[in-house]
C-alpha cells in the first residue's frame, strides 16, 4: 500500500511538473504573439506617420512651386513692360526679331537632318537619278 501511495505521490509530482512546463510554453507562445502584435502596431503607426510626412512634403512642394511660378511670371511681365517702355526704337526691335528668327533657323539646321530626296545624287556623269527608267539596271540591259 505504501508503494501505491508513493507511486501516486510521484505521479502527482510528475504531473505538476509537466503541467507547469506546458503552461509556461503556452504562455511563451502568447507572449510571442503579443510581442508580434505590438511590433505590427508599431510598424503600422510608423507607416502612417511616414505617409503623413510624404503627403506634407508634396503639399509644401506644390505650394512652393506655385509661388515660384507666380514670381517667375511677375518677373517676366516686369521685364516685358520695361522693354516696351524703355526700348521704343523700331529698328532695334526689328533687328531683335531678325536675330531671333535667324537663331531658330540655325537651331533647326544644326541637327544635320535633311529633307528626304526623291532622286539619287549623280555620282556618275552618265547615270541618271532614281526616277529614270533604267536606274539600277546593268549597262548591258539599258540598251
Amino acid at each position: 500500500m505504501t508503494n501505491l501511495i508513493l507511486a501516486a505521490i510521484a505521479a502527482l509530482i510528475v504531473g505538476i511538473v509537466i503541467g507547469v512546463l506546458v503552461g509556461r510554453s503556452g504562455q511563451g507562445t502568447t507572449l510571442r504573439q503579443r510581442r508580434a502584435e505590438q511590433q505590427i502596431e508599431e510598424l503600422r503607426s510608423e507607416y502612417t506617420r511616414y505617409q503623413a510626412q510624404v503627403n506634407e512634403h508634396f503639399m509644401e512642394s506644390s505650394h512652393l512651386l506655385r509661388r515660384f511660378n507666380d514670381a517667375y511670371r511677375d518677373v517676366n511681365q516686369h521685364m516685358a513692360r520695361g522693354a516696351n517702355r524703355l526700348c521704343n526704337d523700331e529698328e532695334w526691335m526689328e533687328e531683335l526679331a531678325q536675330e531671333t528668327s535667324r537663331k531658330r533657323l540655325e537651331e533647326v539646321s544644326d541637327d544635320g537632318a535633311e529633307p528626304p530626296r526623291d532622286y539619287a545624287p549623280k555620282t556618275d556623269p552618265e547615270a541618271s537619278g532614281t526616277l529614270a527608267e533604267d536606274f539600277g539596271l546593268p549597262k548591258k540591259e539599258k540598251a
